[in-house]
């Protein structure tokens, strides 16, 4: 594994995984080749003769192929792991950071996957305002509110993978169902994550294309 070589990476601007992938990138200081996933070729075919299963990012280092984002963090803050890892160095601290990514891609995420997949007539869905997964985004919400209590950032004293998860996680949450007032902690965090400059990076790429969101980007809530 040589940094020296290039870092090329298939991704999407506007995809919560891809922006996840990004900020660490950035956070890193990492130069990287972008191979855009925006329906073109010959780009689209090499993606899916590289990756039959169609989900993106995929990352290309020398002979290494890394699919999922979670992964692609893991194998840059291995690569590039500097002062202040991702990952901590210490194995209990490493399994907060890792528990809390799920959490971000798995209750705040998923939620909100659920009602775009929807919006995309990719699914069935009860006319019923989307009842569940709001109702599903609410608890998660809580727990994170609490969680968040005099803290900054989500599983460690640094920012860590954790917090690249949680950045897109809740820019999408907020806009599919709006952090209630009376959860003053996730609101303070998700003001703090649409600041960092690694992630605010990510975002700003990724304007041109938010009017693809199918429900809707909000004004003033970015």
């Amino acid at each position: 594994m040589s940094a020296a070589m290039p870092l090329v990476i298939y991704l999407h601007p506007l995809s919560s995984y891809s922006q996840k992938a990004k900020t660490a990138l950035y956070e890193k200081n990492l130069p990287f080749e972008v191979k855009l996933l925006d329906g073109g070729e010959p780009i689209t075919s090499e993606f899916q003769a590289k990756w039959p299963i169609k989900r993106f990012p995929i990352l290309e280092h020398g002979g290494d192929f890394i699919f999922e984002a979670t992964s692609i963090i893991e194998y840059i803050d291995a690569l590039s792991p500097g002062d202040q890892p991702l990952i901590p160095r210490d194995p209990a601290m490493a399994i907060k950071v890792r528990m809390w990514d799920r959490f971000f891609d798995n209750y705040v995420q998923y939620p909100q996957q659920r009602m775009v997949n929807a919006a995309r007539g990719w699914e069935m869905e009860p006319d019923d305002g989307y009842v569940r997964w709001r109702q599903a985004l609410e608890t998660a919400y809580g727990i994170l509110d609490a969680h968040m209590k005099d803290r900054l950032w989500a599983a460690s004293e640094t920012f860590s993978l954790a917090d690249c998860s949680a950045a897109p996680a809740l820019l999408y949450a907020d806009w599919a169902h709006p952090v209630p007032e009376h959860f003053k902690n996730v609101r303070a965090y998700r003001a703090r994550l649409l600041q960092r400059p690694s992630y605010a990076r990510a975002l700003d790429e990724a304007r041109p294309y938010r009017h693809f969101y199918p429900l809707g980007a909000p004004v003033g809530r970015d």
